[in-house]
């Protein structure tokens, strides 16, 4: 989890969540795609986990979560009307904006786990205990070497069957590095 996460981070998470995942309400496709267009409201967009204790906040879910399909939380105020909360993203841009998604993300997906950024209004008995924290570091270690042998893996049967040797051979190079610095554990 990160303290500060740039716009160009975030709009790269959104688009593939967008492409990956099929939300229960068309509504909340709208208002990530208005969060896109909009650099200033997304500079201000926070994701993270348990937004309900936010003092502005949205929570979506995809059609695979179990969880509510929309919640929106300002102050007291809570509503499942998504028009109302676009109509407040439009009025208050200037306003940090809490989201949680709700969506399957077992192993955690890296690009999510980039953006996510640790709750400031988590109640301090519902904080993340260091061992959570160093234990979610180490998944994303872990996701992120995987993710880097699929793609160098990927990579080497395209040149096999370009008929690439040198690049088969550099790879398979990089393949071996890699594979041992993850065995290393560095």
């Amino acid at each position: 989890m990160t303290a500060s996460v740039s716009v160009g981070e975030k709009k790269q998470f959104v688009r593939w969540f967008l492409g990956s995942y099929k939300l229960k309400r068309r509504e909340c496709i709208w208002i990530l795609n208005y969060l896109l267009s909009n650099d200033e409201l997304l500079e201000k967009t926070h994701f993270v986990e348990e937004a309900h204790y936010c003092p502005r906040a949205m929570v979506m879910s995809t059609t695979e979560s179990k969880e509510i399909p929309f919640q929106f939380y300002k102050g007291k105020l809570m509503t499942a009307d998504a028009e109302k909360s676009f109509h407040d993203l439009r009025l208050h841009p200037e306003e940090a904006l809490y989201v949680q998604l709700n969506f399957p993300s077992i192993p955690p997906v890296p690009l999510y786990l980039a953006v996510l950024e640790e709750n400031p209004h988590l109640p301090k008995g519902a904080a993340v205990s260091e061992q959570d924290r160093l234990l979610a570091e180490q998944v994303l270690k872990e996701s992120l070497s995987s993710y880097q042998v699929e793609t160098i893996l990927k990579k080497i049967d395209e040149a096999l069957d370009a008929g690439d040797k040198e690049r088969f051979y550099d790879l398979s190079a990089l393949l071996a590095t890699v594979k041992s610095m993850k065995k290393d554990g560095v």
